[in-house]
């Protein structure tokens, strides 16, 4: 059962939205990282351009938009009150920005001591949005779906962070660390827990009511967020203590995952308005990305020819942070901001006379649309890029700077709109 929302507890616009229209403005930079480096970016997952982009995209585009988002919505599907939200919300914003600057500017210039600069700054930005939710999320009284994924998923947060911070330490001091299974558990608890998790508790409340969906099955909404996090606690500790119980469990995971794709696939099949639009479209790729990544980890657990291919783990690394994050993350934001600067526009509306424009005019779906026809495009040629970096890679890059970018024009569109109706409605006299 969805939880009822509480608009009247929504946060004023500016604290989401200064993570919603910066978000892109990383992937762009990304995407100019990539055609900088053409080919070379494909040798290993461990190149410094490599590193620096991953990082421009998991922190710089899937953080930023998580953050804000969980900002936006605990208040109005939790009730759950964040202190001084203005002046915290511009703290975070501000140091997650600067320190994934940082953090790439360390990898590019392998420089130890970027690298404290940047460790300082992300270690204060996730302190205090961790400080600042984190006990009050565990401690709300009511325990709806959405709820307990979000725990789960900022728990994992918690532990991706330890781990990031571990292996940084390594670049920016010399430690004797074992930098491959601390990476390897940053990137489970990261992408696994922390992304993987929080779409999979937005998307109980937003599939059916943006998508018009019947709700997910309760063995679902009731079990899946503490599964896959017994499940990483359990491969962690086996990565350290027995190492060959690994593979099941990470087996386990990917089971878990692939059978919230599939629940997800069928929801979206019954879905009540006869004609898809964008936002149905992100989420169909974003799905079906997920469940390539796990063929794909299948394919190299069955024939070590794959898995000890160079292309295995960028070919899955694009998958699951462009084709799974990326992709419900940019069909969310055509719902989510709109819908924001519509509901904000009728209380600074109220008593003028004039009319707010409609979601759909605010950003009309020709738009979106559009702009998920070159980001499925950008995602084909990320993914041939790994196999083919020689022909691919320039292509791959310039289709997602225009995809990026495309998607940033059509935020801030929608925002310049806002802005000229409240423009127009302050000029008028109140009735």
């Amino acid at each position: 059962m969805q939880r009822v929302l509480s608009f009247e507890q929504t946060p004023a616009l500016a604290v989401p939205l200064r993570f919603f229209l910066t978000a892109p403005a990383f992937a762009v930079l990304a995407g100019v990282l990539l055609l900088w480096s053409g080919p070379g970016m494909f040798v290993s997952r461990w190149t410094p351009e490599t590193l620096a982009l991953t990082h421009l995209l998991t922190l710089g585009f899937l953080g930023m938009c998580m953050i804000g988002a969980l900002l936006q919505i605990l208040p109005v599907v939790a009730g759950i009150d964040i202190p001084y939200t203005r002046h915290t919300a511009a703290g975070i914003y501000g140091l997650l920005a600067s320190g994934t600057v940082a953090l790439s500017a360390a990898f590019l210039a392998e420089s130890p001591v970027t690298f404290r600069i940047a460790l300082l700054l992300l270690g204060c930005a996730f302190a205090w949005l961790l400080l600042s939710v984190l006990w009050r999320v565990w401690t709300a009284q009511h325990a709806a779906p959405m709820l307990i994924a979000i725990r789960m998923a900022l728990t994992s947060l918690a532990a991706a962070v330890a781990f990031g911070l571990a292996a940084g330490s390594g670049f920016a001091w010399p430690l004797q660390l074992p930098l491959l299974l601390i990476a390897d558990l940053h990137v489970s608890w990261g992408l696994l827990g922390w992304v993987g998790l929080l779409v999979a508790g937005v998307a109980y409340q937003v599939v059916p009511m943006f998508q018009v969906t019947p709700v997910y099955p309760q063995w679902m909404t009731r079990g899946l967020a503490w599964a896959v996090f017994a499940l990483l606690v359990l491969r962690t500790a086996v990565s350290v203590l027995v190492a060959e119980w690994e593979p099941l469990l990470t087996a386990l995971l990917v089971l878990v995952w692939v059978a919230f794709c599939v629940a997800t696939f069928h929801l979206l099949r019954q879905r009540k308005r006869p004609k898809p639009d964008a936002t149905t479209f992100f989420w169909k790729t974003s799905l079906a990305s997920g469940v390539c990544a796990a063929l794909l980890w299948t394919a190299a657990l069955a024939f070590p020819t794959v898995e000890h291919h160079p292309a295995y783990p960028l070919a899955t690394g694009a998958l699951l942070i462009v084709g799974f994050g990326y992709s419900v993350i940019n069909g969310m934001l055509y719902k989510i901001v709109p819908f924001l600067a519509w509901y904000h526009l009728q209380n600074k509306l109220a008593g003028s006379g004039a009319k707010p424009p409609s979601v759909k005019q605010l950003l009309p779906d020709r738009d979106a649309e559009r702009q998920f026809e070159l980001h499925l495009l950008a995602l084909v040629l990320l993914v041939a890029a790994t196999l083919f970096p020689g022909w691919m890679s320039h292509a791959a890059a310039l289709a997602f700077i225009a995809s990026s970018g495309w998607l940033w024009l059509n935020l801030l569109k929608s925002m310049r709109k806002y802005r000229e109706m409240v423009s127009n409605a302050s000029a008028l006299p109140a009735v």
